[in-house]
C-alpha cells in the first residue's frame, strides 16, 4: 500500500511539473523580447546623426547672412537724419544762370504817399515810378524820384470795361470825350509832373481797344517826345501796334508781379519775369506799391542782381 501511495505522489509531481513549464518558457521569452526592444532602440538611438535638422525652406528666406568676425574694429553709432543741412556759413553760394537778361520794373500807382516811395528807392535797384496825376501826394513823390535818380511816367488813368460800375479817377480819359477834352486833360497831367519821360495806361481795358481814341493820346506823347508802355490791360489792346505805327518808341509789359498780394506769389512771378528776360534778352514787369509787394522787392531784387540779371530804366527798353 505504501508504495502504491509513493507511485501516486510522484506521478502527481512529474504532472505538476509538466504543468509548470510552458508558464515558465512564456516568462523567459517575454523577458527575452523585452530586452530585445530596449537593446535595438539604443542601437538607434547610436546611429541617429548628432545634428539637427535643416529648417524648412520658407524660413531660410529670412535668414540673416552670416557675420563676418575677422573684423574687430569698434562699431559707431551716428544720429539719423534724413538729409545733411550745412550751416549758414558752410553753404555754398548758389550758381548763377549762363544767361543774363535785362529787366525793367514800373511801379504803378504812385502818388499817394512819400514814405512807399523812400521805401522802394532804397531798395537800391533802378526802378521806374509811374504816377497817377490827382493823387495826392503825386507832386512830392515825382520831385523824390528825380532827386533820387528814379525815372518817372505818367499812369494815365482810362477808362476801363464796366465803367462807371469800376470806378476810374476824375481826371480820367473816357471814351465819351471829345479829342479836345482828351488833349486837355493830357496837357493837365504833364504840368503836374513835368518830371515824366513816358507814360503807360491805368486801367484801360475798353479805352485801349479804342484806335481812334488812342490815337489822340499817342499823338500828344510824340509831340513831347515821350515813350508808351502799353500795361495790356486788354489782350487785345491796339496801344503798342499804334504806337509802333505813328513813330512813337514803345514797349508792353510781360508780367503784372502782384494780381494776388502775397509775397510767396509776388517773388514766385517776380523769377517769371527773370526767367523771361534771359530767355528774350530783356522785360518789362509791373507791380504796386502794397507793403507784400515792397517786402517782396526788398528781398528778391539784390539776389536776381547777384544772379546776373540787370535791372534797367523802362525808357532803355521801348523803340
Amino acid at each position: 500500500m505504501a508504495k502504491s501511495r509513493n507511485d501516486k505522489i510522484r506521478v502527481n509531481r512529474k504532472k505538476g511539473g509538466r504543468s509548470l513549464r510552458p508558464i515558465l518558457i512564456f516568462i523567459v521569452l517575454a523577458t527575452l523580447a523585452v530586452a530585445s526592444v530596449f537593446l535595438i532602440d539604443g542601437l538607434i538611438k547610436d546611429k541617429r546623426p548628432a545634428t539637427k535638422p535643416d529648417l524648412p525652406k520658407v524660413m531660410e528666406r529670412h535668414k540673416l547672412p552670416p557675420r563676418d568676425y575677422k573684423e574687430k574694429a569698434p562699431v559707431i553709432h551716428e544720429d539719423y537724419t534724413a538729409t545733411v543741412v550745412p550751416p549758414p556759413s558752410e553753404r555754398h553760394a548758389r550758381p548763377r544762370p549762363a544767361a543774363s537778361g535785362s529787366l525793367a520794373i514800373i511801379i504803378d500807382d504812385m502818388g499817394k504817399g512819400t514814405q512807399e516811395a523812400r521805401s522802394l528807392i532804397d531798395i537800391g535797384v533802378p526802378v521806374t515810378f509811374s504816377i497817377i496825376p490827382g493823387l495826392p501826394k503825386a507832386r512830392q513823390v515825382a520831385q523824390e524820384a528825380q532827386r533820387r535818380g528814379i525815372e518817372v511816367m505818367i499812369h494815365l488813368p482810362m477808362e476801363p470795361k464796366g465803367y462807371p460800375e469800376r470806378r476810374l479817377e476824375e481826371n480820367g480819359l473816357l471814351l465819351s470825350q471829345g479829342n479836345e477834352e482828351i488833349s486837355a486833360r493830357m496837357n493837365g497831367y504833364f504840368r503836374e509832373v513835368p518830371q515824366a519821360v513816358g507814360a503807360n495806361n491805368h486801367m484801360g481795358s475798353a479805352f485801349t481797344e479804342n484806335r481812334e481814341k488812342m490815337a489822340v493820346v499817342l499823338g500828344i506823347l510824340k509831340e513831347k517826345g515821350l515813350f508808351f508802355v502799353d500795361s495790356k490791360t486788354s489782350a487785345i489792346s491796339a496801344g503798342e501796334s499804334m504806337a509802333r505805327e505813328l513813330g512813337v518808341r514803345t514797349a508792353s509789359r510781360a508780367v503784372f508781379l502782384d494780381n494776388i498780394q502775397d509775397v510767396g506769389y509776388i517773388s514766385k512771378q517776380l523769377r517769371q519775369a527773370a526767367a523771361i528776360a534771359r530767355k528774350r534778352g530783356s522785360a518789362i514787369a509791373i507791380c504796386h506799391p502794397h507793403p507784400a509787394t515792397i517786402q517782396a522787392l526788398s528781398l528778391g531784387l539784390p539776389k536776381l542782381r547777384d544772379e546776373g540779371i540787370t535791372f534797367v530804366l523802362a525808357s532803355s527798353l521801348v523803340h
